[in-house]
């Protein structure tokens, strides 16, 4: 469960304070905004002990499988947690034995340290220094540089920025076994050549990418006081219509008045600055309703599987961009509104293990390797014209 943009809740077991099921395993992934931190406090924890080993909650500092574990409990005290970034896991587990009444807990968000910010953008880092940090350093802002002397920062009266982009300023990017990594490093020199009374400052700036979640780190070093940054994003991707299978012109119009079987061509794209990266387009449903895409759906695309016999995958550019269309559907003439949702992967280029190459799962496995969260689009409204009646589109596939 994704509770991405909540200042401040409580999160629970399963049908809390009833008993909760056996053999369950569920995540909650608590996201607040950039440059906070996450304070989380358990109220109520009554579940089978024996040292944690049947039934536990786990408490990760970020993502669950790239993280430090702050803690696995299941009785006792009830114990409080900070993360280091904006994000944090719960993760609650049960055997096939026995079952209690659970946990409660409650989560509320705090500013982290502003000396020194960091966000990971889709095209770039956005690292702010504050100029009363540098000065209660010793330092002015015409010392701070990064190794490529081309890429200067902007300073206004209180802050030195850079915008440092993925592929360009001597940013670094390396590859391991779930994540990619880019960094750099923002240098405070000091102007003494022959004595030196001050240390350098070194803030070494660092997004990490695991799927489609972005893990921002900013650090100084060099016998200085450590700053730590960390920050989780997502991937921006956005979708719209065309008006042709040439996917020249955009469709401006909202709602976008449509004929029944008219052919509807999509486009995805990805912004970031890394061409390595592929889209993936694993779902598309339509809904009556921009808020409930379960209650009443109709399935154009799910694990990518095609569901409707008029979806067609058209070659696209670049591996940042994703095509398609599929033909106005009867679903349209029953509802005086439809909107999509659509559910995209973004994977590694060539990494043929990953999701992105895998094509159609029927039954979708559980997968061993980290999980591939999917960043979800929703696009609309399409309305019928006014008496729109069934129009033949005969759009080629280019």
């Amino acid at each position: 469960m994704d509770v991405t943009g909540n200042p401040e809740s409580n999160t629970k077991s399963p049908f809390y304070p009833g008993s909760y099921p056996n053999n369950a395993d569920c995540l909650w992934e608590i996201q607040v905004e950039n440059n906070f931190r996450v304070v989380l406090t358990f109220r109520d924890i009554a579940m089978q002990s024996g040292r944690c080993q049947y039934d536990y909650i786990e408490v990760y500092d970020g993502p669950p499988h790239s993280s430090p574990l702050l803690g696995r409990l299941c009785s006792g005290s009830f114990p409080t947690y900070t993360s280091s970034s904006n994000m944090m896991t719960v993760r609650f587990h049960s055997d096939s034995q026995y079952t209690f009444r659970g946990f409660q807990a409650h989560y509320s968000s705090i500013p982290a340290d502003h000396n020194t910010t960091l966000l990971c953008l889709p095209d770039y880092m956005h690292a702010v220094v504050s100029r009363d940090y540098l000065q209660s350093q010793g330092y002015s802002a015409q010392m701070v540089t990064l190794d490529d002397s081309r890429c200067t920062p902007t300073v206004t009266s209180r802050e030195v920025i850079f915008n440092i982009p993925y592929d360009g300023c001597g940013t670094v990017r390396e590859e391991n076994n779930d994540t990619i990594n880019y960094s750099n490093v923002i240098k405070v020199t000091s102007s003494e050549y022959l004595i030196k009374r001050k240390k350098n400052i070194h803030l070494h700036i660092s997004c990490k990418m695991l799927q489609n979640t972005w893990m921002q780190i900013m650090y100084a070093a060099e016998d200085t006081v450590d700053v730590n940054e960390n920050q989780y994003g997502r991937y921006e991707v956005n979708i719209s219509f065309f008006d042709s299978s040439s996917f020249l012109r955009p469709v401006r119009d909202s709602p976008y008045y449509i004929d029944l079987n008219q052919n509807l061509y999509l486009q995805a794209y990805l912004h970031s600055s890394d061409p390595n990266l592929i889209l993936f387009v694993d779902t598309c449903v339509a809904s009556p309703d921009p808020h409930d895409f379960v209650t009443l759906v109709y399935d154009i695309r799910r694990n990518g599987c095609v569901r409707d016999p008029s979806y067609v995958t058209y070659e696209s550019p670049q591996s940042h961009v994703a095509r398609f269309k599929f033909n106005a559907f009867e679903f349209i003439s029953r509802h005086p509104s439809v909107f999509l949702q659509c559910q995209l992967v973004v994977c590694r280029l060539q990494d043929y293990s990953s999701r992105c190459y895998q094509g159609c799962l029927s039954r979708p496995k559980r997968d061993t390797r980290p999980a591939e969260e999917k960043v979800h689009v929703v696009v609309g409204p399409v309305q019928l014209r006014e008496g729109g009646g069934e129009k033949r589109d005969t759009g080629k596939v280019e």
